[in-house]
C-alpha cells in the first residue's frame, strides 16, 4: 500500500526513493569502470551522486532545525500565554503554599539570574504546611486541566515528546483528584494523600514540578527576554493584589476567619 498525503507520495518515500537511486547510480559507474573501461574519469562520475546524496542530507537537516526552531519559538508563544493568564493562578497558588524554601513573587522579580538559577537548585526538597492548605492548589489544577490537555494536544502535533508524558502524568493525576473530589464531595484530597504513602508522593511531585517549570520560565525569560520578565512579574504580583483584596470582607475589615494565602 503506498503512503500517500494530500494524494501525492508521503515525503519519507520520495525521500529514501532518491537516497537508494543515487547510491545504485554511484555503485553502477563504479562497477562498469571496473570491469570495463577502467578509465578515472567514471570515478569522478560515481562521486556526482554521492555528492548530490551529501547535499540533499545538508538540506534536510538544516530544513528539520529551522522547522525545530519556530516551533520552539512558538511554544515560547504558548508558554507565555499560558503562564500569563490561564494557569497562573495555579503557580501562584503553588508558591503561596509553599513553606520552605521561601519563594515569593517579590523575591522572584528582585533576584538576580544567578540568584534565580540557585533558587532554582533549592527545589529538589520542598516544604508545604499543613494538607489542607494544599486543596486550593489542587483545586486550581483541576480548573486549569483543559489547559494542560491543550499543551497535550500541541506536543503530540509537534512532536515535542518530553511534554507530552509530562502532561499525561499531570492529567492523569488530575483526574485521580477531581474522581476523589466527586465520590467525597466533603473531604480533603491532600488530607486523604497524606494517609497513602504513594499517593502523597505523587501530589508532592505535581506541586514540586509546578514549582520547578514557573522558576525555570522565569530564568528562561530573565536570560533571553527581560522585557516580557517584567511583565510576568507585574502580571502575577497585580492577581496577587487581587487575591488580598477579594479576602477582605466587603466593609474593608481584616478578616477574622480563614487565612488569607501567604504573599
Amino acid at each position: 500500500m503506498e503512503l500517500r498525503v494530500k494524494g501525492s507520495l508521503h515525503p519519507m518515500v520520495v525521500y529514501g526513493s532518491l537516497t537508494v537511486a543515487l547510491l545504485l547510480s554511484s555503485v553502477s559507474i563504479l562497477l562498469v569502470e571496473h570491469y570495463y573501461f577502467h578509465h578515472e574519469f567514471l570515478l569522478h562520475v560515481a562521486a556526482i551522486p554521492l555528492e548530490i546524496l551529501l547535499g540533499v542530507l545538508l538540506v534536510e537537516r538544516l530544513l528539520h532545525w529551522h522547522a525545530k526552531s519556530k516551533k520552539k519559538q512558538q511554544l515560547m508563544y504558548i508558554k507565555s500565554y499560558f503562564f500569563r493568564s490561564e494557569i497562573r493562578k495555579v503557580f501562584l497558588l503553588n508558591l503561596q503554599a509553599l513553606m520552605k524554601p521561601a519563594i515569593s513573587i517579590e523575591r522572584i522579580n528582585t533576584a538576580s539570574l544567578t540568584e534565580l538559577k540557585e533558587m532554582r537548585g533549592e527545589l529538589d526538597e520542598l516544604e508545604y504546611g499543613e494538607a489542607a492548605a494544599l486543596e486550593p492548589v489542587l483545586d486550581a489544577y483541576i480548573e486549569s486541566s483543559q489547559v494542560f490537555d491543550r499543551l497535550m494536544e500541541w506536543a503530540i502535533a509537534n512532536d515535542f515528546e518530553q511534554i507530552f508524558h509530562d502532561m499525561i502524568d499531570l492529567l492523569h493525576f488530575i483526574q485521580d483528584v477531581k474522581l476523589f473530589k466527586e465520590q467525597n464531595p466533603d473531604k480533603s484530597f491532600a488530607m486523604e494523600a497524606c494517609e497513602h504513602p504513594e499517593l502523597e508522593a505523587k501530589m508532592y511531585e505535581v506541586l514540586r514540578d509546578g514549582v520547578k517549570k514557573f522558576l525555570d520560565y522565569a530564568i528562561e525569560l530573565k536570560d533571553k527576554q527581560p522585557e516580557v520578565f517584567a511583565q510576568l512579574m507585574r502580571d502575577y504580583a497585580t492577581f496577587e493584589a487581587f487575591q488580598k483584596l477579594s479576602a477582605r470582607p466587603a466593609d474593608g475589615k481584616e478578616s477574622r476567619g480563614e487565612c488569607a494565602p501567604a504573599s
